[in-house]
């Protein structure tokens, strides 16, 4: 055989082995994962979506929110591979596979319509606990005028709370002492509808998770709406360690470092049913390694180092 023909032959061989290997080689770097639920931790999980896809071009994150409830009730079912989830997991819920796995922190806020007469006296005094149980638990004839020292203003305080399964809502009851199921209020779905409900209703108080109260370019409240500072000693005064709601990166580096009260602040979850494999592991590997580094430019507070390797460990 001269050298030409085993070149050939060489070449021919090469091209068969490329076509048999190439689709098997394809296939393991091809998934889609699915993902839905809460809401508070929809844009985080959106950014982490695309920017995995940009290293990982075969691979694609379809995100849907609906609720925590709905995302813990879609993965332990299995119509996704991940649930978002904004409140603490169940022992139940783990008794049923959920596997959770912390992977960022954020905070629910009290809101109001930046356009209320009594806005000002909102800013300078705030709201203690025992006033938002009054409005949001007891379901009392509250007037805008007892919550503020304006006894001017006889009009009575709208709550919005939401009509879906959520943890929002779950981590705001808890700071209240009580169940979602409990509070009062007219019910509207999803934190959109929240901040849109109080944002049209000069007389409304709500509470959305932070990422739906600020805007994610100017880092100001979104439209009408205004972050009631919170009373924490319930002194009837904001204090200048109280005093950090202007911007999100105000309430971003209190809750960080403990001056907002948890809750309402808390860490967010995702869940998948048992441990998680393939190629959903590597994304959720991913989002506990590089994924991090998105965290903060989203609105959200990074897990610590210490809990990273904990959350990684768990799931090698």
């Amino acid at each position: 055989m001269d050298k030409k023909t085993a070149a050939g032959l060489l070449l021919a061989a090469a091209v068969i082995a490329a076509l048999t290997l190439t689709p098997k080689q394809e296939a393991k770097n091809q998934a889609t994962i699915r993902v839905s639920g809460a809401w508070a931790l929809y844009p985080l999980m959106v950014r982490w979506a695309d920017e995995y896809h940009k290293i990982n071009p075969g691979v694609v994150v379809e995100v849907n929110a609906g609720g925590a409830g709905k995302g813990m009730a879609d993965a332990l079912s299995g119509l996704v591979d991940i649930g978002m989830i904004s409140r603490d997991v169940d022992e139940s819920e783990i008794e049923r596979g959920a596997y959770p796995i912390r992977v960022a922190k954020d905070a629910v806020v009290p809101t109001a319509n930046k356009n209320n007469p009594a806005a000002k006296e909102l800013a300078l005094r705030g709201l203690g606990r025992q006033r938002f149980v009054e409005v949001f638990v007891s379901g009392g004839d509250v007037k805008w005028g007892d919550l503020t020292g304006r006894p001017d203003i006889q009009n009575k305080v709208i709550p919005y709370v939401r009509s879906d399964s959520c943890g929002a809502a779950e981590i705001w009851a808890k700071f209240l002492g009580v169940k979602q199921e409990d509070l009062v209020g007219v019910g509207v779905n999803g934190d959109p509808g929240v901040a849109g409900a109080v944002s049209n209703d000069v007389w409304g108080l709500g509470f959305n998770n932070l990422n739906f109260a600020y805007d994610h370019k100017t880092g100001k409240p979104i439209g009408n709406l205004m972050v009631i500072p919170i009373d924490v000693n319930e002194d009837g005064k904001i204090s200048g360690e109280e005093d950090f709601y202007g911007d999100r990166a105000g309430i971003i580096a209190a809750i960080a470092d403990g001056r907002y009260p948890s809750p309402p602040a808390r860490d967010l979850y995702i869940v998948t049913k048992n441990k998680p494999r393939d190629a959903t592991a590597d994304f959720i590997l991913w989002i506990l390694a590089e994924g991090q580094g998105y965290v903060a430019e989203e609105g959200y507070i990074p897990l610590r180092d210490e809990v990273v390797r904990d959350e990684a460990e768990a799931i090698r």
